[in-house]
């Protein structure tokens, strides 16, 4: 494990990239310009749910109700789409202003013996990149939160700023989810999760049995096939046997996450999947919380040796480098020291030991922001044999659906992809070159 260091400005933080002597988006050993680009229009879906597009407002809700395929109806017309569920309508009762209603995904997969490589490229719509995270702040007795997804209402309040990591991510089906590779997505994304029609509040969500058994307090993506009404209700859930039963089957999708703020200063990225809650695969993600639930003071701060202080300022958000590294730049919280007013410290901390087993299977993930572009290299090990992972193998075809989030924000407010296949040693709309 090698530790870069980054001296923008007057602050000195530790990033570390795990294998790496430099700080590159390129560890895969590619020759990236001889693999062909696919160009994908990632659109803003607004509250576009499950159960919305089977429903008599959406024109083509016969067409999803037999199956059919989104893209029957909307080859094409990503952009047109994006750009209006952007704005104010009936999907939109939120909109964030400025926000962008579509993003060009630039596309590249190579795989050997051992691996398969991941290059994504895409524009950011801000001058910066989005690696920062919400924060606590200090303010003069207690420590608060600090910074929040733009869709959120404290930021179209005016009452936090809007702060938040890009992130990309990457769902894949075997074949295993009836329905994806027509529908994408949108089997994962329901009324009640946050942002959604019929939010369910936490008191709601914690009276569900389902959710006491998932010991989650509120409504993330999952799949119809764990709900046991044909709504596909959130709270309609399938007992825990039968849902394991799914499992063992293969009935789930693979999701990974790049993240900004919380996975990229360590070179990974997390690895989880999609069934009855977006869950994380077995042996943790390479970050945490840093809040302690009791004293709802931070765990843990800058190292003031390496750093050159304990905390940030607001002025400093996006002018330097905020991630907090356990073993690198982040010591044990002082509560004793003489904080000021408007200290910040990250709300996350990152481990690079923590992912372990099978939740440390995207430890060789990069990505690196230069001229208002994100560049992602992602490594993913092939044949893996995990339970809660989608392996790929050479002669075999795959549905994948991307997401990116851009401009501190979170949730629903990404751009989408509809579904594409991709082969390895097998026709596909994508089809990745074997390389060594």
């Amino acid at each position: 494990m090698k530790i870069i260091r980054f001296a923008p400005l007057a602050l000195t933080v530790i990033a570390v990239v795990a294998g790496c002597t430099m700080l590159t988006a390129d560890s895969s050993g590619v020759n990236w310009k001889s693999v062909p680009t696919t160009t994908l229009t990632l659109f803003y879906p607004a509250q576009s749910s499950y159960q919305w597009v089977r429903s008599a407002n959406h024109p083509g809700s016969s067409v999803v109700a037999t199956g059919g395929a989104c893209v029957t109806c909307h080859n094409g017309q990503e952009e047109k789409l994006g750009n209006k569920l952007v704005k104010a309508n009936a999907l939109e009762p939120t909109p964030v202003d400025g926000k962008n209603g579509v993003i060009q995904l630039s596309f590249q997969v190579a795989y050997d013996d051992q691996n398969a490589y991941f290059r994504a490229q895409w524009k950011t719509r801000n001058p910066y990149p989005g690696e920062a995270h919400p924060f606590v702040r200090f303010d003069g007795k207690e420590w608060k939160p600090y910074g929040y997804p733009k869709l959120d209402e404290v930021v179209r309040k005016g009452e936090q700023p809007g702060i938040y990591e890009d992130r990309f991510s990457i769902m894949i089906d075997d074949g295993g989810v009836p329905g994806f590779a027509n529908q994408g997505c949108w089997l994962t994304c329901h009324n009640g999760e946050r942002d959604m029609p019929n939010f369910a509040t936490r008191s709601q969500v914690q009276a569900n049995p389902l959710y006491q058994a998932l010991k989650q307090n509120d409504v993330r993506k999952y799949l119809p096939s764990t709900r046991t009404d044909a709504d596909a209700s959130w709270d309609k859930g399938k007992s825990t046997g039968e849902i394991a039963k799914i499992k063992t089957d293969g009935g789930f999708l693979e999701l990974m996450q790049w993240r900004a703020h919380r996975s990229n200063p360590v070179g990974m990225a997390d690895d989880g999947y999609v069934l009855e809650y977006r869950l994380s695969d077995a042996g943790g993600n390479p970050f945490g919380s840093n809040v302690d639930p009791k004293t709802h003071q931070p765990r843990f701060m800058y190292d003031e040796s390496k750093v050159g202080r304990k905390a940030l300022t607001a002025a400093e958000i996006r002018k330097v480098p905020t991630p907090l590294i356990r073993g690198y730049n982040a010591v044990p919280f002082d509560p004793k020291t003489a904080w000021k007013a408007g200290d910040l410290i990250p709300e996350y901390v990152l481990n690079p030991e923590g992912p372990k087993g099978s939740g440390a299977d995207n430890k060789n993930v990069k990505g690196v922001w230069q001229d208002g572009m994100w560049t992602v290299v992602w490594v993913r090990p092939l044949n893996l044999a995990n339970p809660d992972d989608k392996a790929l193998r050479d002669g075999k075809v795959y549905n994948f659906a991307f997401a990116i989030h851009d401009d501190n924000i979170t949730t629903r407010g990404h751009q989408v992809s509809f579904p594409v296949t991709v082969g390895f040693g097998a026709k596909a709309t994508i089809e990745a070159t074997r390389v060594k």
